[in-house]
C-alpha cells in the first residue's frame, strides 16, 4: 500500500510597512503606484494604483528605511485590488517578486523581521456588519 505526504505549504507572514517606493508599468514606463503597503519574502501590496491587469509585469524600485542599497526587482500583478469590498478604500495592486537578486532578498528578509505582522485582511463571504440576527 502506497501512502502518499501531503505536505503543509509554509505560510508566509506579510508585514506591515508604509515606504515610498516606484512601481512602473513595464509596457510604457509609467508609474503605477508609489507606496509599500506591506510586504512579505515572496511579495509586496502597493498602493494607491492605477489601472492595470492581473499578469502585467512591473518593476519597483524602494529603498528600507536603515538600509543603504536600493532594491530593484522584476514582478507580475498578481492581484488588484479595486477598493469595493468592506473595509477597502482604494486601488491596491498585489505584486509576485519575479526576479529578485540574492543580495536584495536577503535585505529583504533582513528589513522584514524589524516588521509587525499584517493584521488580518477581509475574507470572501465573510461580511462583518452585515450578519440579522435570526427571529
Amino acid at each position: 500500500m502506497h501512502i502518499q505526504h501531503i505536505e503543509n505549504p509554509v505560510r508566509v507572514i506579510r508585514r506591515t510597512a508604509r515606504i515610498s517606493c516606484q512601481v512602473v508599468r513595464l509596457s510604457d514606463f509609467r508609474l503605477i503606484a508609489d507606496e509599500i503597503l506591506d510586504l512579505s519574502a515572496d511579495g509586496l501590496r502597493v498602493g494607491p494604483a492605477d489601472p492595470v491587469f492581473t499578469g502585467e509585469p512591473v518593476i519597483i524600485s524602494f529603498r528600507a528605511p536603515g538600509f543603504r542599497d536600493y532594491i530593484d526587482a522584476e514582478a507580475i500583478v498578481a492581484r488588484v485590488v479595486h477598493g469595493r469590498r468592506p473595509g477597502e478604500t482604494r486601488r491596491d495592486l498585489g505584486l509576485q517578486l519575479v526576479d529578485l537578486d540574492r543580495h536584495s532578498r536577503r535585505l529583504l528578509a533582513s528589513f522584514a523581521k524589524c516588521l509587525p505582522p499584517a493584521p488580518p485582511g477581509h475574507r470572501p463571504g465573510v461580511f462583518r456588519g452585515m450578519l440579522r440576527e435570526a427571529s
